[in-house]
């Protein structure tokens, strides 16, 4: 009898070493796509979502896997009508899960950049491919001045949107700024500067023959937590340059998010360009967990050579990243295009 339950147990071993085996295992390389600004993604039931900025349009693709990006299902999800104040270059979209429903935050305007602002569509279909986006208008504090690249995030049972703005009307300097929430379409406290471009790595921003001449940018923040901490990450210097780089402030998960002095800046960017695996100006980020929740990953754009600025050279890639000892992100270095990467892994 101990013979064959032996026998038996070889068997469901060898067997089930077998089937782990015949499981294939789901690769990719960089880019994800061939081209795409300002990446975003979400994944919610079985399925990511993804976006990036496509000027007159907002668009969606729907995988199940990252490998399947290139040829997975894409909609043009809203196109805004002719001639009114979001007409044009619709950037960084961003797709969320609120409270039930799907909402899509860009930034757009007339055709002139002075009047670019923030606005938010809203769908009620469980799956944001089908139904109906509506336009649910502009996002904006009390101040109404120029801003792009908005993410909104849950802290506590209350809600706040980070983007990017200038401080008065005239071009110059992008900062970043949080205000508090009372649904997903209205700002209801005042806005709050939380980082300026000022150290050196963040103020390559020459315009050369232009007015102005220089713009210092701090500009697509990211929210991201990780245990007691809150973490911001953040592009910096101008897109058209090569020194276009990620930086990072931090708060304690128990400060008052909307005092300016519970955040600190890290001296040092926290992501940056690799010449030598052929990644120039690595930027705009976002950030998503792998479908089992246990890998956190991030998605960027960048150039596959130097000078190639902020057009249509730019395209999504993303990679898995750890944490250091002290609760901060260890983001690495940017992958290289020859190098394979093992999907997000699944439940």
């Amino acid at each position: 009898m101990r013979i064959v339950t032996l026998f038996i147990i070889t068997l469901f071993i060898t067997g089930c070493s077998a089937n782990r085996v015949k499981q294939p295992v789901e690769t990719f390389t960089n880019p994800v796509l061939p081209s795409g600004a300002d990446p975003y993604s979400f994944y919610k039931d079985g399925y990511y979502y993804y976006t990036h900025t496509a000027q007159n349009r907002l668009m969606l693709w729907k995988a199940k896997s990252f490998a399947e990006l290139k040829n997975a299902e894409r909609k043009v999800v809203w196109t805004p009508p002719a001639n009114t104040a979001y007409s044009k270059e619709l950037w960084a979209p961003q797709i969320h899960f609120i409270n039930g429903k799907w909402y899509m935050y860009f930034a757009a305007d007339d055709g002139n950049n002075h009047n670019h602002r923030m606005y938010v569509i809203e769908n009620d279909a469980p799956d944001p491919m089908q139904g109906t986006w509506e336009f649910k208008g502009k996002v904006a504090d009390a101040t109404d001045k120029w801003a792009i690249d908005a993410d909104v995030f849950e802290h506590k049972s209350k809600w706040y949107m980070i983007w990017s703005g200038w401080e008065g009307d005239v071009n110059g300097q992008q900062n970043i700024y949080i205000a508090r929430m009372k649904n997903p379409w209205t700002i209801e406290s005042e806005r709050v500067r939380i980082s300026s471009p000022e150290l050196k790595w963040e103020t390559y921003g020459r315009l050369p023959g232009q007015t102005p001449d220089q713009v210092n940018v701090n500009e697509g923040p990211q929210f991201l937590k990780y245990k007691d901490k809150i973490f911001i990450i953040y592009s910096a210097s101008g897109c058209w340059t090569d020194h276009y780089t990620l930086g990072m402030l931090s708060a304690s998960a128990d400060a008052d998010l909307l005092n300016a002095s519970s955040w600190k800046k890290h001296p040092e960017p926290v992501f940056q360009a690799d010449p030598g695996s052929g990644v120039y100006a690595a930027g705009h980020n976002s950030f998503f967990k792998s479908p089992d929740g246990k890998e956190d990953w991030i998605l960027y754009h960048a150039n596959s050579a130097p000078g190639q600025g902020c057009g249509g050279h730019r395209s999504p890639r993303a990679q898995k990243f750890t944490w250091k000892r002290d609760g901060t992100p260890d983001f690495g270095k940017p992958l290289s295009t020859t190098q394979t990467v093992i999907t997000p892994s699944k439940k």
